[in-house]
């Protein structure tokens, strides 16, 4: 091996591992720092777009999450509102059946008539006030609800409105409905009985839609948190794994940094030849 004060071998060995080794320090540091093992496309192209595209897919799940919340919460509304008519709907036929009784004076059934009047406007009330966020479902002014099904929102859950207004399919009994003779009051309970059998299916297909909201969003769910740990498979960092290449690293750089210095020193002792 030659030796020369313009060329120093050594010295460009040592260098070049000790800037291998600073730039492996680096690295470990920055996942350390970020918690990623890939953290951009850089570190792996493949793997970072595969993430991405995960990413991608948890976000739209929390749209589709959001937007069967909104959704249970309307159902929510229109559900109590329906329960409530139905406890109405009972409490007026109980007044219309009282009211058919022909051994009843005229004053007595005026009285159960004021009642039942009452609750009659009553159950407008409560349709007119079955809203969330701007939807109604049961006073007619919409026809649907429909939530997203998937993270693209190519698939989708349909909420078919029920009208519970008065003098409608549901609820038959006229919004002036009223009784003032007997054979008027029974006509009337007739109709509530027709009116509470087909409330009582609006309400059973309302609640099962309920239910496949509630069902699809424990899936949503469990679906985003999957994809989650999947990311976190792929992208993170194993951090008891760079805390020992980080301690190794380090002392691997102090040894190139000695390494360098013996080498930096080397043409010196071409002075002990000219002595």
């Amino acid at each position: 091996m030659t030796t020369s004060v313009n060329t120093n071998p050594g010295a460009m060995i040592a260098l070049q591992n000790l800037n291998k080794t600073n730039m492996e320090l680096q690295t470990v540091q920055n996942r350390i720092n970020t918690g990623l093992d890939v953290a951009g496309a850089r570190d792996n192209g493949g793997i970072y777009a595969i993430a991405q595209r995960m990413r991608a897919q948890v976000a739209g799940y929390g749209v589709v999450q959001q937007s069967l919340d909104r959704g249970t919460a309307t159902l929510d509304v229109a559900l109590a509102a329906g329960e409530a008519i139905s406890d109405l709907l009972v409490e007026m036929k109980e007044k219309a059946l009282a009211g058919a009784d022909t051994s009843l004076d005229t004053t007595s059934r005026s009285a159960l008539n004021e009642d039942f009047k009452a609750l009659r406007d009553q159950i407008k009330t409560i349709v007119d006030n079955a809203e969330f966020n701007g939807l109604n479902l049961i006073n007619g002014s919409t026809s649907a609800f429909v939530a997203l099904a998937n993270s693209d929102g190519s698939n989708k859950i349909t909420v078919t409105a029920e009208n519970m207004s008065l003098s409608r399919s549901i609820i038959t009994i006229a919004t002036n409905a009223a009784f003032t003779t007997a054979t008027q009051a029974s006509t009337v309970a007739t109709q509530i009985a027709t009116s509470l059998d087909n409330l009582n299916s609006a309400l059973a297909r309302l609640g099962t839609k309920s239910k496949a909201l509630e069902v699809h969003s424990t899936f949503v769910t469990k679906l985003s948190d999957a994809l989650e740990t999947g990311i976190g498979n792929l992208v993170d960092a194993d951090m008891a794994k760079e805390s020992a290449r980080l301690q190794s690293l380090q002392v691997k750089q102090q040894l190139g940094v000695q390494a360098l210095s013996i080498a930096n020193s080397m043409p010196r002792s071409v002075l002990s030849y000219f002595q």
